[in-house]
C-alpha cells in the first residue's frame, strides 16, 4: 500500500511538472529555446517585481542616489537602448515592455533587470571594473536575458512544484516535518541549483547575441568575466555556487562566440552605410549640373 502512495505522488508531482512546460523565448542565433517550468503567470511576477522596483527606486531617492552621476546615467541609457531595440528577436512582446533604466550610487559591482524590464545598475560595477562601453554592454544584456527568459517565474514555479510534491508526498507516506525539511534541503541541490547555474549560462550566452545584434562587440563579453575574476579573489567551488564559475563561464563564451561575430559586423557595417548617409550632402542645389553643362530636350 506504501509502494502504491508513492508511485502516486510521484505520478501526481510529475504531471504537475509536464503541465506548466514551455519556453518563453525562441531561439535566436544562440538556441534558447530550453523548455521551462512556468506554473505561475507573467503578469503576477511582472506586477510584484514592478512593485519591488519602486521600492528600491524610492529607498535610492531617499538617499540621494538615485541617478546622480549624469554622465554615468546617460551612458546606460543610451547603452540599454540600443540592446532593447533587439529583444524583438527573442520575444516580440517584450517590445513593449515598460522598460525602466535607473543607475543606483553605490561602489556595490551588481545590476540587475527585473521582471518586465526593470533594469538597474550600480555606479560601483562601471568605476571598479572600468568598464568600456562594450563591456558595459555586456553586463545589462546579461541581466536583460534574466527577464527575457523569465527566469525569476521559473524559479518561483521550481518552487511551487517543490513545495506541492514535498506537501503531497508527507501526507501520502506520513512523513514529519523533519523529514519534510530534510526533503526540501535535497530538493535544493537536485532542482533549484543546477536550474540556476543554467539560467546564469542562458543570459551569458543571450546577452552576449544582445550586445552583437546592437553593434557592440561580444568578445568584450569573455572580457567582462575577466574582470570579475579578478575583483572577486576566492570565488567558491562552483557546484555550491549559483553561478558558474568565472572559468567556465568564459570558455562557454568563446564556444558561441562563432556564432554571433557575424551578428555583430553586420550590425556594424549597417552603422557605418547609415552613417555615410547621413554624411552625405542633402543640398539639392548641390547637386545640380551646371547651367552651361545641362544637355538641351530634343524633341
Amino acid at each position: 500500500m506504501k509502494r502504491m502512495m508513492c508511485i502516486l505522488a510521484v505520478l501526481v508531482s510529475g504531471a504537475l511538472l509536464l503541465s506548466g512546460c514551455e519556453s518563453t523565448t525562441a531561439g535566436g542565433a544562440t538556441g534558447a529555446t530550453r523548455s521551462q517550468l512556468l506554473l505561475v503567470s507573467s503578469k503576477d511576477v511582472n506586477d510584484g517585481s514592478a512593485k519591488a522596483y519602486r521600492q528600491q527606486m524610492d529607498k535610492a531617492r531617499s538617499a540621494n542616489a538615485l541617478n546622480a552621476n549624469q554622465a554615468d546615467v546617460k551612458r546606460v541609457n543610451a547603452i540599454a537602448k540600443r540592446l532593447i531595440a533587439q529583444v524583438g528577436v527573442f520575444r516580440t512582446d517584450a517590445l513593449k515592455w515598460k522598460w525602466e533604466v535607473n543607475v543606483i550610487n553605490s561602489d556595490t559591482i551588481n545590476a540587475y533587470c527585473m521582471p518586465g524590464g526593470k533594469i538597474a545598475v550600480y555606479t560601483g560595477i562601471i568605476s571598479k571594473l572600468n568598464l568600456t562601453d562594450d563591456e558595459l554592454a555586456a553586463v545589462i544584456g546579461h541581466e536583460m536575458s534574466h527577464a527575457l527568459r523569465e527566469h525569476s517565474r521559473e524559479q518561483i514555479s521550481q518552487q511551487i512544484a517543490q513545495e506541492q510534491a514535498i506537501s503531497l508526498g508527507g501526507s501520502l507516506l506520513g512523513l514529519g516535518s523533519i523529514s519534510q525539511s530534510a526533503a526540501s534541503m535535497i530538493g535544493q541541490y537536485a532542482l533549484t541549483l543546477p536550474f540556476s547555474r543554467t539560467m546564469e549560462a542562458e543570459a551569458d550566452v543571450m546577452g552576449m547575441e544582445l550586445m552583437a545584434r546592437a553593434g557592440y562587440n561580444p568578445e568584450s563579453a569573455v572580457n567582462v568575466w575577466r574582470k570579475m575574476s579578478a575583483a572577486g579573489g576566492d570565488a567558491p567551488p562552483e557546484i555550491l555556487s549559483t553561478h558558474p564559475s568565472d572559468e567556465s563561464r568564459i570558455a562557454n563564451l568563446e564556444r558561441e562566440l562563432p556564432k554571433v561575430m557575424p551578428l555583430y559586423q553586420r550590425a556594424i557595417g549597417k552603422n557605418v552605410v547609415a552613417s555615410s548617409q547621413q554624411q552625405a550632402p542633402t543640398d539639392k542645389k548641390s547637386l545640380r549640373a551646371p547651367k552651361n553643362s545641362r544637355k538641351k530636350h530634343v524633341r
